[in-house]
């Protein structure tokens, strides 16, 4: 038997309506099922009708998460899942959700899974070190982005940018976004980057708002390793923030290294969509949606 964790937004899935429909459909093709949140809310237990369980827990014996949510939800599992080698299915309760599969009125379509015969998209990801006097003092994995960027109150940032084979460049301006080719549609983005097929294997680097005309993006292939070196940290405020998560305060001399991980995130797909299908969709939505 098949066992499947249904892991809902708290914030996006308010009465668990998404996840509790989702759940009789996979009862009902013979699925065993548990209810996880991917992070606590107040008032939000067992009173909800659905035995609420410990993912930390429930992850090793599963064999399939799907989440409830947007692109965050996914970004904020994408560790857990990765480290324990569970394919995700994504369910968009979000607005553009790039990662997820599904939309709400789309759940009939998880009858798919029975056969259990379906593609996964493997999805590179990072890993990220702060090395501080040559010693680790800082690790995390990243599926999106490592972003080193100024605090709220310093006006630049200059950040020495180099690879195995030598300096790369200098960047002077609010900071400076690593990321993989599933992280180009966020912040990368947003802040001037490619767009690159999120199946491709390489490592980008986005200037945040440089102060010079001069300064691009650059795509490197994945056997690099990028180190990202704060020049002036003692005097102003400088953080690194993995998949958007908690802020991770750097010091003058720190060096942050980012290169591929020998970690995945394995993405189900049910639909024959190409990127570029889902690309022209989404972007052509959120398009729409400002013109009005």
């Amino acid at each position: 038997m098949k066992r499947v964790i249904l892991c809902p937004n708290p914030y996006r899935d308010g009465e668990l309506m998404v996840a509790k429909h989702s759940k009789e459909i996979l009862e009902a093709i013979g699925f065993e099922t548990v209810v996880c949140l991917p992070f606590s809310r107040e008032g939000y237990d067992d009173q909800l009708g659905v035995p609420i369980r410990q993912l930390q827990q429930e992850i090793k014996r599963a064999d399939m998460l799907i989440a409830f949510g947007g692109d965050g939800t996914i970004l904020h599992l994408a560790r857990t899942v990765a480290l324990h080698n569970v394919p995700v299915l994504g369910i968009n309760l979000g607005s553009l959700g790039f990662m997820s599969e599904l939309e709400p009125n789309e759940l009939e379509r998880l009858n798919a899974l029975k056969e259990w015969n379906f593609a996964v998209e493997s999805r590179m990801m990072l890993d990220v070190t702060v090395l501080r006097e040559g010693k680790p003092v800082y690790s995390n994995i990243a599926l999106n982005d490592a972003v080193i960027s100024k605090g709220s109150v310093a006006r630049v940032v200059r950040l020495d940018v180099s690879t195995e084979e030598g300096r790369l460049t200098r960047i002077t301006g609010d900071g400076a976004i690593v990321s993989t080719p599933t992280g180009s549609t966020g912040y990368s983005m947003a802040a001037g980057g490619p767009i690159v097929e999120p199946t491709a294997h390489n490592l980008l680097l986005t200037p945040i708002c440089p102060h010079s005309t001069r300064a691009g993006s650059y795509v490197l292939a994945p056997e690099h390793t990028l180190v990202v070196e704060t020049a002036d940290a003692n005097r102003k405020f400088v953080y690194l923030s993995v998949d958007g998560g908690k802020a991770f305060s750097l010091k003058n001399g720190d060096k942050v290294r980012v290169r591929q991980s020998k970690f995945v995130t394995k993405l189900v797909r049910l639909s024959k969509k190409s990127f570029c299908e889902i690309l022209d969709s989404k972007m052509g939505a959120e398009a729409r949606k400002h013109e009005k």
